[in-house]
């Protein structure tokens, strides 16, 4: 029954969407004697956390109840007050939290305060704690590694080519679709030079619902041409990311060729790969990714269907 709880708290999170940058997604749901009394989520960056939403949305029945929350509740005093007080002096007897808080310097510290005040405490394990931890993948990396969510998508055919002879696409529409999604959703989308000289990519999202374009980058050394969009970042890897995590960048979508990305996985800078297999031989060509430094080992894969193409995901740093 616990986990269905946890459940609808990560899909009260959903809700926030858009609206919490920089703040992460969370959604909190209070259950006392088996139902529902309260519910709540992070619904704008400066206003009140999800659990002070269910408090206010449970009322006296708080008091007693068990809190299934996705991300440890605050300790520190920000733009709101700390939500572990809050859930106190509710009278709140248990807290279910799908994650620890991943910023080192307040990490753990919420549960603590709970803990000392008698409030009974458990942390979510097994698939339900890697979902609500996928969810907040791109905020978890930001705030723990200073570093944006690095996601590398490639369309590949099935000898592993990036280019079919006479095609201008190697992946279908509906990956198409899908890839503009992605921008949509991501803080940022990259190419390297290589790919800015031959294709003069536009990197926005189009044809899909867009709350903000992506910041739109080039990495490596310019010039770029006459009337290009894109920002040049011709820095280190490391250094560049560390920068526009800085400006507040959480999300990386790495479009690159082979030579961007395997820079990229040389340095550890990969989280995640997307990759669109298509229904077609290549039979020259470049592949996935340039040269790796030694074999890697992946996790979390799964496959699904896009139009006729597979879309494979899998995880290099998992959430």
């Amino acid at each position: 029954m616990s986990e269905i709880f946890l459940a609808r708290a990560i899909e009260l999170a959903e809700l926030g969407r858009g609206t919490t940058h920089p703040n992460p997604l969370v959604g909190a749901v209070l259950v006392r004697d088996g139902e529902i009394v309260g519910e709540g989520w992070h619904q704008r960056r400066g206003e009140p956390h999800a659990e002070v939403h269910a408090l206010r949305s449970a009322g006296d029945r708080a008091r007693g109840a068990a809190l299934y929350v996705t991300l440890e509740p605050c300790s520190h005093l920000g733009a709101t007050p700390p939500c572990a007080d809050a859930l106190i002096e509710a009278g709140v007897a248990r807290v279910v939290a799908g994650q620890i808080d991943p910023n080192p310097e307040v990490s753990g510290e919420g549960l603590e305060r709970l803990r000392r005040a008698g409030v009974e405490v458990e942390v979510a394990d097994g698939e339900l704690g890697f979902r609500a931890r996928r969810q907040l993948e791109n905020w978890r990396t930001w705030v723990s590694l200073r570093r944006p969510f690095v996601t590398y998508k490639a369309a590949v055919t099935l000898d592993g080519r990036v280019t079919v002879p006479g095609a201008r696409w190697v992946s279908g529409e509906e990956s198409r679709r899908l890839v503009h999604e992605l921008r949509a959703a991501s803080d940022a989308v990259a190419v390297g030079m290589g790919t800015v000289r031959a294709d003069e990519p536009r990197l926005d999202a189009r044809h899909v619902p867009v709350v903000r374009q992506p910041r739109r980058l080039a990495f490596g050394r310019g010039p770029l041409p006459a009337g290009s969009k894109l920002e040049l970042r011709s820095g280190g890897l490391r250094e560049e990311l560390e920068a526009l995590a800085d400006e507040g960048v959480q999300s990386l979508l790495l479009e690159g060729g082979p030579t961007l990305a395997s820079s990229f996985f040389a340095e550890g800078l990969v989280d995640k790969l997307l990759v669109f297999v298509a229904p077609a031989l290549s039979g020259s060509g470049s592949g996935l990714l340039a040269s790796l430094r030694a074999p890697l080992a992946l996790s979390r894969l799964t496959a699904r269907p896009v139009g006729m193409d597979i879309l494979l995901e899998a995880y290099v740093h998992e959430p």
